[in-house]
This record gives C-alpha cells, structure tokens and sequence, in this order.
C-alpha cells in the first residue's frame, strides 16, 4: 500500500500525544530521506479541545495541510475525533485506524453537542473510508505500562498495515529519540503490542 505521497491525519483531543506522534511520523520520513511537513489544527482548548495533526511525505510535497478527501491514512486516539476529521478528509480508499475509548472534547461537555453511540461511530467510518480497524489502545498501553503510551500503540498498529513508506526500524528509533527517557521501554513495549494486535487483526 506504500505510495509515492502519503497523506495522514492523527487526531484526538489535547492531551493524548497527537502531536508527538505527528512529530514522530515527519521525523521518520525525513532520516529517511523524504520530505515531510507538517500541519496543526487546535480547538479552544490546548487540553480536552480537538487536535488534528496533518502529516504530508512525499519527495515533492510543500503544504502541510492535507486537502478534503485526500488522508491516505486516519490515525484517530479519540472515536468522535476520528469521525469529524474523517467526514472531511479521509479518502475513498483510505484507512483509519482508531481508538475504542471515548474522552468527550470540550463541546460534549459544555453540552454544545451530543456523542453518538460506538455503532453509529463506526458505521459511519465504513461508510467513508476503504478500510476501519477499532483497536482497545488504552488496554495496550496499560498492557505496557504506561497509559500515556496511547499513542504509541496506535503507531505501532499503523506500523503494521505496512503503509509507511520507510523501514519501521526508522520509526521505533525515532520513538526512542523523541519520548521521555524514563518512558523509553514502555514506549517501546507499547509499539510491539500495537503492531502484533493489528497482525493479529489482519490474520482474522
């Protein structure tokens, strides 16, 4: 599934890692020898308000945005999340990847919207994109550790549909490079899970 240009969002709400793991991504691209850029959306609140990273990588790639329809890859950390970017962006022959678990943005709380159910979450996915995996991440991060780790196995899962266009030995250097020092071995942990739960997934 590798492509000559990679179009990829990774969303969720503040506080996740979606950032890091945006930085993350474009950092990989670049060691190996492509151009990436990246691209930020926040929503009013830096914590609890949407985040949506654009990630572009490709040898001729210049703005950072991706354009409607046009995300080759949704990483989402947050089920409504992943849907809002979704309905915009992804592509008819796209994949998302998303977290199970709900963590209500700050217009849920304020009452300002309503959460649908998981069901219609993900059936409106599947209507949208070529290919939707639902993992637990948040019992992987546990798993290795470390909750914060979310994002990670969310990498590691991405990491296993082989949609990357470089070596995943680039990208878990690039985790050890770019996460906390104390949390090294539990990112590293939580990658590992992420991937062989995808493998495992995808052998189903």
């Amino acid at each position: 599934m590798v492509k000559d240009e990679l179009n990829i969002i990774v969303c969720g709400v503040g506080g996740q890692g979606s950032v890091r793991l945006s930085h993350i991504i474009a950092t990989a691209a670049v060691k190996a020898g492509l151009n990436a850029r990246v691209g930020e959306k926040f929503g009013a609140a830096q914590r609890g308000g949407a985040v949506a990273s654009h990630i572009r990588i490709g040898k001729d790639v210049h703005g950072p945005m991706v354009e409607e329809d046009g995300a080759d890859l949704i990483i989402g950390l947050e089920p409504l999340e992943t849907l809002r970017v979704a309905t915009k962006y992804i592509s008819p022959d796209g994949v998302i990847v998303m977290e199970k678990r709900n963590i209500p943005s700050a217009d849920i709380n304020f009452g300002f919207a309503k959460y649908p159910s998981m069901e219609e979450i993900v059936n409106g996915l599947k209507k949208l994109a070529k290919n939707v995996y639902v993992l637990n991440g948040t019992k992987l991060a546990l798993d290795a550790g470390n909750i914060r780790t979310l994002n990670i196995v969310m990498l590691g899962a991405a990491a296993a549909l082989e949609v990357f266009p470089f070596d995943n030995e680039i990208l878990k250097e690039t985790v050890r490079e770019m996460v906390p020092p104390k949390t090294i071995d539990a990112n590293m942990k939580a990658f590992e899970l992420g991937y062989q739960h995808m493998k495992e997934l995808l052998a189903k």
